[in-house]
């Protein structure tokens, strides 16, 4: 027989590892396995010390989300495992979150996250326990077709989290379940609160786990002070018009804290970390016109590229047209339609569509952006 997860055993001799940050999507995911018959196995991991919640949301793997992951395991009636990564996560994740920033990049810490100490590390202590799956609460939909897993973007768009796991590789995601992938944010909220589980109403992760107040430029200050380096504002023609108190405390497409005054607004058009300058310009000169990619990691084949594809340069932005130009684990990326405050440090996700829906064919760490109206 093949079970609901698409392996050939029945669900109580399937055994399963759930992810369980101690949030709602992945409490639910860890009771329908159970539902299901599912041998279960919760893990949580411990990835800091300064856990802390704001008035405006959580953030997961903290303090409490780990005893909320505990004890929606004792309800729920299965084992329960705490992995202490700190020393991992501080290593991969915030010291390549300073390194970028310092770098005058705008990075994403929870693909860095994802990829490393969730999907990598995870990943191998699921399959350490021989579990047959590994099992999240992420929305994005996984469809096995003629023995080969892929996957597309969530039915509930407005979850869709398929940009934070372009990363993913193709062994990973044959072994990784999504059931989530299939069902709206509100269908979850409801399971959960049928089946009363504590934290039905636990509001979402909205900030980056470490920088709870969405204060980076404090994190930086913890780790590196010596990042604080003032330097020049340059105009669109290179004349300086001012200063700044260090490149860490702006992002490409910043419009408020410049200090500088102009009959047009002005926005952060490029940060040029290796003459500490920033380089502020009108709107018009946001405007993207090409950038370049490293780091691929591709989940399609070639002849997904040969076509328009569509792509993603944020995670809360559209899906773009695009051509796509790839060498080895780079690519150049020619955008067909307007787009404004690409950053260097952000992933830019390819798409295609078929009858299943948008699929991931895998994407890149942007390296490089052209404005379209900026010479340099």
């Amino acid at each position: 027989m093949i079970n609901s997860l698409g392996i050939k055993k029945a669900p109580k001799d399937t055994k399963v590892v759930v992810a369980m940050s101690g949030g709602v999507d992945s409490s639910v995911v860890a009771a329908l396995m159970k539902e299901g018959g599912y041998n279960v196995t919760g893990i949580t991991l411990k990835l800091y010390d300064d856990a802390k919640s704001s008035k405006e949301g959580r953030q997961c793997c903290a303090g409490q989300d780990i005893l909320d992951a505990k004890r929606v395991s004792e309800k729920l009636d299965i084992k329960h495992k705490i992995l202490f990564y700190q020393k991992k996560f501080k290593s991969e994740v915030i010291d390549s979150f300073i390194d970028s920033y310092v770098a005058g990049e705008t990075p994403i810490p929870c693909v860095q996250c994802n990829q490393t100490v969730k999907f990598r590390d995870l990943f191998k202590y699921a399959k350490d326990l021989n579990a047959d799956a590994l099992v999240t609460g992420h929305y994005v939909s996984r469809i096995q077709k003629n023995g080969q897993a892929y996957m597309y973007r969530a039915k509930d768009q407005n979850r869709d989290q398929s940009y934070f796991l372009f990363s993913t590789s193709q062994e990973q995601l044959d072994y990784l379940r999504f059931p989530l992938g299939e069902i709206d944010k509100s269908k979850t909220r409801s399971i959960a609160q049928q089946l009363k589980l504590n934290v039905a109403d636990k509001p979402d992760s909205q900030d980056i786990c470490f920088v709870p107040n969405g204060d980076y430029s404090s994190v930086i200050k913890k780790f590196r002070p010596e990042s604080f380096e003032p330097g020049k504002i340059l105009d669109t023609s290179g004349n300086q018009i001012g200063e700044h108190e260090g490149i860490i405390n702006y992002t490409i497409g910043q419009r408020k804290g410049i200090r500088i005054s102009n009959d047009k607004p002005l926005y952060v058009v490029n940060i040029n970390a290796d003459n500490n300058t920033i380089i502020v310009g009108a709107k018009e000169f946001l405007e993207i016109k090409e950038i370049k990619l490293r780091d691929l990691n591709l989940l399609g084949n070639k002849k997904d590229f040969e076509n328009l594809i569509n792509i993603k340069v944020r995670s809360t932005g559209k899906l773009l047209k695009a051509k796509i130009a790839i060498s080895d684990r780079n690519a150049k990326v020619e955008i067909l339609e307007s787009e404004t405050g690409i950053s260097p440090g952000q992933a830019c996700v390819f798409y295609t569509k078929d009858e299943f829906g948008d699929k991931v064919l895998g994407g890149g760490w942007i390296h490089k952006a052209y404005n379209r109206n900026l010479s340099t």
